[in-house]
């Protein structure tokens, strides 16, 4: 019997079949063939934070086709799935979903929660998954992977002991970006900056001897609370003799130091500049060179600390309006001029970004920069198109220190340990371990790493190259070529 075609074309009728025929016959699944070369593509994990849009399905269309003809020209291709938690995004997520039962993450505690959060990748991340399906994504399904499964973990625990052993991980404390909003760490990717109005207060800062003032601007006076420094360039005639006396705070009535610093531009406003060492990235550079005070006057939630009992617990902006009176009725006040300037914000929430000063865990950059910066400049690594590579080179010469540790509870935990009996600290990928110094229980750190840290991990840790699992060791050969 002659079987006529349909006048449209039914995909329901036609694509799940096909899909479920190519699965079975296992058509996408890839092994080691020492007789093919390899090809393949690690799939850059989506967020399980919803689901895929347009622009996923446009990328993972060029990555099916990639790898579709290179299968066909004999390859032995490997198109590596999976997802990432996306910590801080997730988070957020399940927080706001958290909301509308009138729950906190406090109110139901660290394990609950994290139920509620592999309950989401599930539901989530199921999702993710059966839309590649259903656009035809040739991977290799039964290799599927997600960034804090057991393997990944496994890999960022290795890496972190490692890289702590040579001193490329410490714990310190420097300037960060900080969520008041979502109170964690943020790295400078997560920072967006947007134009917002704002103001000049141009502000006088008196002499201890009764000698005269100073004037400075300033866009945020509440920071003034936490200056403990005023700097001027050392190549600037006007303020030559003056370097070396002492100030006095106004409002606060601090004696601080008039320093000279080549951070300052001579040419911008009156060439003197405020230095609060814990509120400002470039203050904090200046205040490590000169050894100044830090002093952190905001909590957590970006309200005013108990030191100073005038503003305690007013919200940052509240206490600018409360500072700017005090500073017109001490007659430190000059003048107010209108300001339009760059404010960072939190790419999440919208909040504008507070930088502080937080004990954190970090990774040095620079050792892991200069390889990489060589690498480009002897022609081992090539940009395509060539210009790329100005950026690169901007990027990694003026790296800081990577902020790796997060105040989330979604995420690779870090591996350390705390002994609150005597002080002492263990990193180990070994699990909780007991103090070698008094045999107590110790405590593991609450935050965990940044997504970013297990990410950069990705195509490393599904090739077996450091989760230690013996099925996907025996997928290193894989590694050869990777297209990312």
């Amino acid at each position: 019997m002659r079987k006529e075609l349909e006048k449209t074309y039914n995909p329901k009728e036609i694509e799940d079949r096909l899909y479920e025929m190519w699965m079975e016959k296992g058509y996408f699944h890839a092994e080691v063939n020492e007789n093919k070369n390899p090809y393949t593509i690690v799939i850059p994990p989506p967020n399980i934070t919803g689901q895929l849009h347009m622009g996923h399905a446009l990328d993972n269309t060029l990555q099916d086709i990639l790898i579709r003809f290179k299968r066909m020209q004999g390859y032995e291709t490997l198109w590596m799935p999976g997802t990432d938690h996306a910590s801080i995004a997730t988070e957020a997520k399940i927080v706001e979903a958290m909301k509308e039962e009138g729950l906190t993450k406090e109110d139901i505690g660290r394990e609950a929660f994290l139920d509620r959060a592999w309950a989401w990748k599930e539901k989530f991340g199921g999702r993710i998954v059966s839309q590649l399906k259903k656009m035809g994504s040739s991977c290799d399904w039964e290799r599927e992977r997600f960034t804090m499964d057991e393997g990944c973990n496994r890999a960022v625990n290795e890496v972190f002991v490692k890289y702590y052993e040579k001193g490329l991980i410490y714990r310190g404390e420097r300037i960060i970006n900080w969520c008041p909003h979502c109170l964690t760490t943020i790295s400078d990717a997560e920072v967006e900056y947007e134009d917002q109005k704002g103001h000049f207060w141009h502000l006088r800062y008196p002499f201890k001897d009764g000698s005269g003032a100073v004037e400075l601007a300033t866009t945020r006076p509440e920071t003034l609370l936490g200056d403990t420094a005023v700097a001027v360039n050392p190549n600037d005639d006007r303020y030559k003799d003056l370097v070396g006396k002492t100030l006095i705070l106004p409002i606060v009535h601090r004696e601080i130091p008039l320093i000279a610093d080549d951070y300052v531009d001579m040419e911008f406003g009156t060439g003197v500049v405020k230095i609060t060492p814990a509120h400002d990235p470039n203050d904090f550079e200046v205040g490590s060179r000169h050894d100044l005070p830090i002093i952190n006057v905001m909590t957590d939630d970006a309200k005013i600390t108990d030191d100073y009992p005038a503003y305690a617990g007013m919200d940052r902006y509240e206490a600018r309006e409360a500072i700017i009176k005090d500073l017109e009725k001490e007659g430190a006040l000059i003048k107010t001029e209108d300001h339009d300037h760059n404010v960072g914000t939190c790419y999440r929430c919208g909040t504008t970004v507070e930088p502080r000063v937080s004990k954190q865990w970090f990774v040095k950059m620079e050792p892991l920069a200069k390889p990489a910066i060589e690498a480009v400049k002897k022609g081992e690594t090539k940009f395509v198109p060539e210009h790329f590579d100005k950026t690169y080179f901007h990027w990694l010469e003026n790296i800081r220190d990577w902020c790796i540790s997060r105040q989330l509870w979604w995420g690779h935990r870090i591996p350390a340990y705390y002994c609150d009996d005597c002080g002492e600290m263990v990193v180990t990928k070994n699990g909780r371990p007991t103090c070698p110094k008094c045999g107590k229980p110790m405590r593991q750190d609450p935050d965990t790493l940044d997504t970013w840290f297990s990410s950069a991990l990705w195509p490393f840790s599904t090739l077996g190259c450091l989760d230690g699992l013996s099925r996907q060791k025996s997928l290193s050969i894989f590694i050869r070529q990777i297209h990312l």
